[in-house]
């Protein structure tokens, strides 16, 4: 069974995002684990009040108490949105948020990520900020970020954006899993530059090859990447863009507010960060 770790600080960006980690574990029968991380002050020990030992306890209990009351309200909202048989258990971890992410990925053999952002796009805090961005860089499993504005919807068109690279090919290949349980269609975008190095018999070999799946293969010639792929999510009306993460610069570029503000509905897509296996 698949098992899909979800970080939560309970914010409604996170509470919006849960819905999405939900569906996704039913698409791919799987499982949540709830984690929510906070972080104990750090004191000199050459210096360390005498009272310290019970300020961390307290501030322990206070993060006990306080994830005993969310969690209820997750079951009840899993229960509103018709998931609530998806199996979902929960961890408590100090520490900062990429190492107890990266902690509880090893020791709970997580398969997929998901996780909320937020800010005046969505992306600009995800891809440029400090957390969510360093999870990117840091885990070397399927990342699904969800902006708030990004309601769960029937996913009917998944973009994928290639660069025709056999790792590219791994990567479709699992997108297509999930395309085939969610019965939708996989629209494969590769912008030629004119520094392409792709030859023409690679994009028909691989034609070819997913000639009989759900797949829409497009070659747009530009060298403008970043707006010809937000042109591609906002006219093909993409439910959830699929991307292999090569460098996270790429992704401050794409997302990049002077370029995201330009098609408004973009931050209401969901994006799946799939890494270089």
């Amino acid at each position: 069974m698949k098992k899909i770790l979800f970080p939560t600080d309970f914010s409604d960006v996170a509470n919006n995002a849960f819905v999405h980690a939900l569906q996704l574990a039913k698409v791919v029968q799987g499982e949540l684990v709830l984690l929510h991380t906070f972080e104990l002050p750090i004191v000199d020990n050459q210096f360390t009040p005498d009272n310290y030992y019970m300020i961390f306890e307290s501030m322990q209990l206070a993060q006990f108490d306080l994830f005993k009351e969310e969690v209820p309200k997750l079951r009840a909202l899993a229960v509103a949105n018709d998931l609530g048989d998806i199996k979902f258990t929960h961890r408590l971890m100090d520490g900062d948020l990429v190492y107890t992410i990266k902690k509880a990925i090893e020791e709970e053999a997580i398969d997929f990520v998901v996780m909320g952002t937020s800010g005046a796009t969505g992306w600009e805090s995800f891809f440029i900020g400090s957390n969510t961005g360093a999870v990117l860089s840091a885990v070397t499993v399927p990342v699904l970020s969800v902006p708030l504005a990004a309601k769960f919807k029937k996913i009917e068109t998944i973009g994928f954006t290639t660069r025709y690279r056999e790792k590219d090919k791994n990567a479709l290949k699992r997108i297509l899993e999930i395309a085939k349980k969610t019965k939708a269609e996989v629209r494969c975008l590769y912008v030629k530059t004119s520094n392409s190095d792709v030859l023409a018999d690679t994009i028909k070999a691989w034609e070819k090859e997913f000639e009989h799946e759900p797949i829409h293969f497009s070659v747009l010639p530009s060298d403008d990447v970043q707006g010809t792929i937000l042109d591609f999510v906002s006219h093909k009306s993409i439910d959830i863009l699929a991307m292999v993460t090569y460098k996270r610069n790429f992704f401050v570029e794409l997302f990049h507010p002077s370029l995201t503000r330009k098609l408004s509905n973009f931050s209401e897509i969901p994006i799946l960060a799939l890494h270089e296996n």
